[in-house]
C-alpha cells in the first residue's frame, strides 16, 4: 500500500481526529484548546527532529548558559520552539518552562485563557549518549487572561485540564490525557502524523519493576530504604523486584506506565525537598498515572493537592502501580510521617 492509500485508511486515528472527538464531548467547547494541543504536537515534532539530526547537525554540546545546571544547545533550542509555539497558538497568557527562571507573560493581543508548564527536554543529560529524553507539559486555565498573575500559575494538580510527555527516543512517542483517560500515540515518520498506537493505557495494579537512583540510597529516609529493600528482599514470598533506572523522567515513567511497577525520587538529605520539579514534571506525570488507574504520593500526601508556592517548587514523588504505591504509603503512615 502507498502513502497516500495509506493516509487515506479511515482505521488510522491521528491526534488530530482524536483531539476533536475529545472536543465533541464539550458542546460549549469553541476549539481553542485544540488549536493550543495542536501546536504543542508541532513543537514535538519539530524538537523530533532536532534530536534526529543533533549529532549532524552539531546541536550536541554546551550553550554556555546555565540554569543551576549545564545547559545543552538542544536545551537551548527546544525551549525557544515551544515558547514561539505557544505564544503563536495565540491561546496562552503565562507559560512556565524549566528553562526560564522568570514565568513568561504573553503580550495582550495573543493572549488567551491557558497556562502552559513544561520541560522542554528533560533528560538532557543523556542527550550526547542517545539515550531516551522528552518534553513534559500541563495545561490549565486561567481566570482573567488580562490580569495574569503568578497565583494564577500555582494551582494545585488537580485543577490541571490536561498533560502529556513526547518521548524522543527509538521512535517518537506521545502520551496525552485530557482527563478521559490516557492514549499514547506514535510519530509516522512517513505521514508527519501521531497515530493512535496505545488506547486507553492501563497501568497494571501491580509491577515487577522498581525504579530508582540507588546512588543516593545512603541519604535516604527510612520508609524509602525499607520499600526498596523489601523490593529486593521480599518476606512474603513473592519474587524479587527488577530494578530499572535510565535517569530520563520521561523515559523511566513511560516504561512504568505500560509495564507496572513504581517510579521513585524521594527526598533525601541532599535534596530535603526532592528534586523533580512540582508544576512541569511532579503534576503532569501524576495527572497522567492517576488517569492509567495508578497512584502518586510525595510521602505526605496525594501528589496532585500540592500547592506550589514558587514556579520552580521541587517535591519528592513516588508515582506508578495502585498497589505499589499503597505499600509506600502504608510504610510512610507507620512511621508515622503523614500528619
Amino acid at each position: 500500500m502507498d502513502h497516500a492509500a495509506e493516509a487515506q485508511r479511515t482505521d488510522l486515528m491521528t491526534i488530530t481526529r482524536h483531539v476533536l472527538n475529545e472536543q465533541g464531548r464539550h458542546p460549549e467547547s469553541r476549539g481553542d484548546f485544540t488549536i493550543l494541543l495542536s501546536h504543542i504536537v508541532l513543537g514535538c515534532k519539530f524538537v523530533a527532529s532536532a534530536v534526529n539530526k543533533a549529532g549532524l547537525a552539531k546541536l550536541i554540546g554546551l550553550a554556555g548558559d546555565t540554569n543551576g545546571e549545564e545547559q545543552k544547545k538542544l536545551d537551548v533550542l527546544s525551549n525557544e520552539v515551544f515558547v514561539k509555539a505557544l505564544v503563536s497558538s495565540g491561546r496562552t497568557c503565562v507559560l512556565v518552562s524549566e528553562e526560564n527562571e522568570e514565568a513568561i507573560i504573553v503580550d495582550a493581543p495573543l493572549r488567551g485563557k491557558y497556562c502552559v508548564c513544561f520541560d522542554p527536554l528533560d533528560g538532557s543529560s543523556n542527550i550526547d549518549c542517545g539515550v531516551s529524553i522528552g518534553t513534559i507539559f500541563g495545561i490549565y486555565m486561567i481566570k482573567d487572561k488580562d490580569n495574569v498573575t503568578l497565583d494564577d500559575v500555582l494551582q494545585p494538580g488537580t485543577d490541571m485540564l490536561a498533560a502529556g510527555y513526547c518521548m524522543y527516543g527509538s521512535s517518537c512517542t506521545l502520551v496525552l490525557s485530557t482527563g478521559n483517560g490516557v492514549n499514547g500515540f506514535t510519530l509516522d515518520p512517513s505521514l508527519g502524523e501521531f497515530i493512535l498506537t496505545h488506547p486507553n493505557i492501563k497501568i497494571p495494579n501491580r509491577g515487577k519493576i522498581y525504579s530508582v537512583n540507588e546512588g543516593n540510597a545512603k541519604n535516604w529516609d527510612a520508609p524509602t530504604a525499607k520499600f526498596v529493600e523489601k523490593c529486593k528482599f521480599p518476606q512474603d514470598g513473592s519474587p524479587s523486584k527488577s530494578l530499572r533506572y535510565i535517569g530520563s523522567m520521561v523515559a523511566d515513567v513511560h516504561r512504568t506506565l505500560l509495564y507496572g511497577g513504581i517510579f521513585l525520587y524521594p527526598a533525601d538529605q541532599k535534596s530535603p525537598n526532592g528534586k523533580l520539579r512540582v508544576l512541569y514534571e511532579v503534576f503532569p506525570m501524576s495527572f497522567l498515572m492517576e488517569q492509567a488507574g495508578g497512584q502518586a504520593f510525595t510521602g505526605k500526601q496525594r501528589a496532585l493537592e500540592l500547592v506550589p508556592r514558587k514556579i520552580h517548587d521541587r517535591s519528592p514523588i513516588f508515582l506508578g502501580s495502585y498497589d505499589d504505591v499503597e505499600d509506600i504509603k502504608a510504610l510512610y503512615a507507620s512511621e508515622s510521617i503523614i500528619g
